[in-house]
């Protein structure tokens, strides 16, 4: 009996019992779909910050007066805090860099403002943030329409803002916002630029925010203390360690830190953010894992279960074959193979669910559309294997039934 056969025979056997065959897929396709929608997820949300640090240059390095402090799970070390980075401080380091890098200075001036324009206003929700000249150029932002601050505005701080494409859209509607007055909190500003729509970026919206000029985030800042933050954009890649280690000997000088004292502030390469978030996500990544895996483990001793019921009922069956001339081999091959096509029917169903799942969650996290070639194969390969395990031992029983016993079975 060729392959073809046993596959014939066990399509027979599965649309005799649809039911119970169509149960013990779905068991095996919730399990695929949990570890290929996760994986697919997570896949989404790497390109996704890949493409966010890619756009900021992924040749630039920030100065903060505090690490990064990313960490997804675990208690690990809390990021050591310094004194804050004045704003004095900020501009001396950006006037004494001589180097071919580009220097920006931001900072983060309220949270939970309310935009007013007229009859319409937003929610409390809003962030104001100060920035530069070279501010929007440092964080990868870009202009749908009207113009960023210059060097003479971002030092002297007049009422003018560049506001983010949703705030526009709710205050504004279709009409053009710019030189239009609003009420950001209790500042009155002249909107001279809307950005291009962002989505969210590290838990923050870009484009619920309202960007006013760094010496006008001075003026307002809601904290009496701010920490200025420092991005420099290198052009080249193959000197940016060399203006590190420049930039870190000239905000020494600047902090007064003494020989021998350690930094009292934290230089972090862009791409170093992306690498560090990425790692992190393997926590997931595993965690995703070991759900689908638990899963098809419950999927595999339930298809046993179901194989053993169906040598069970098909007792007398085998007899027949046995006594016709069928050899231990043939029925073990048969009911082998029908526990692999079950397996294989319940991982199509779950790999055509997990990626419909993760993309969906892609496309809310406004990424692209994925395809995991390399989860469809692997979850593929895993429901053979799931099958191959699950069908050993009842096709080895169903092989070693005595014929004659077989054959009085009722």
């Amino acid at each position: 009996m060729n392959y073809s056969e046993n596959v014939r025979l066990a399509m027979q056997s599965i649309k005799s019992n649809r039911l119970r065959t169509f149960l013990t897929a779905l068991i095996i396709a919730i399990g695929i779909s949990a570890l290929v929608g996760i994986l697919t997820t997570i896949d989404a949300i790497e390109k996704k910050m890949t493409d966010a640090f890619s756009s900021m240059g992924a040749n630039s390095f920030t100065i903060r007066n505090r690490g990064t402090g990313i960490r997804i799970g675990g208690s690990g070390e809390r990021p050591k805090s310094y004194k804050p980075i004045r704003y004095e401080d900020a501009l001396k380091f950006k006037e004494r860099l001589n180097t071919p890098a580009t220097v920006s200075i931001s900072v983060f001036a309220s949270s939970g403002s309310t935009v007013k324009y007229g009859q319409e206003k937003t929610n409390p929700n809003i962030n104001i943030r100060g920035i530069d000249e070279n501010g929007l150029a440092a964080q990868g932002l870009e202009l749908s329409h009207g113009r960023s601050f210059n060097n003479s505005e971002s030092l002297n701080g007049p009422n003018i803002c560049v506001i983010g494409s949703e705030i526009a859209k709710s205050m504004f509607k279709d009409a053009d916002p710019l030189d239009k007055v609003i009420t950001a909190g209790s500042n009155r500003l002249r909107v001279v630029g809307v950005l291009a729509a962002k989505g969210s970026s590290m838990g923050a919206s870009i484009d619920r925010a309202v960007y006013v000029p760094l010496f006008k985030a001075k003026l307002i800042n809601s904290n009496a203390n701010p920490s200025y933050t420092i991005t420099v954009i290198v052009p080249g890649g193959d000197i940016v360690d060399n203006i590190i280690g420049e930039s870190t000997s000239m905000f020494r000088s600047i902090r007064k830190i003494k020989i021998g004292e350690s930094n009292n502030f934290e230089i972090t390469k862009s791409d170093a953010v992306a690498q560090t978030l990425i790692e992190n996500l393997k926590v997931v990544k595993i965690g995703g894992m070991a759900i689908g895996i638990i899963t098809l483990l419950g999927a595999s001793i339930a298809l046993m279960n179901i194989m053993l019921v169906s040598v069970t009922e098909r007792t007398r069956e085998i007899g027949i074959r046995k006594a016709i001339g069928a050899n231990p081999s043939v029925i073990r091959k048969q009911f082998l193979i029908e526990a692999i096509v079950i397996c294989l029917l319940g991982g199509i169903m779950g790999i055509f669910l997990g990626v419909a799942i993760g993309n969906i969650i892609s496309m809310a996290m406004s990424g692209g559309f994925i395809i995991p070639w390399l989860f469809i194969g692997g979850g593929l390969a895993l429901c053979i294997g799931v099958g191959i395990v699950s069908g050993y031992y009842p096709a080895q029983k169903a092989s070693k039934l005595d014929p004659v016993e077989a054959l009085r079975y009722e």
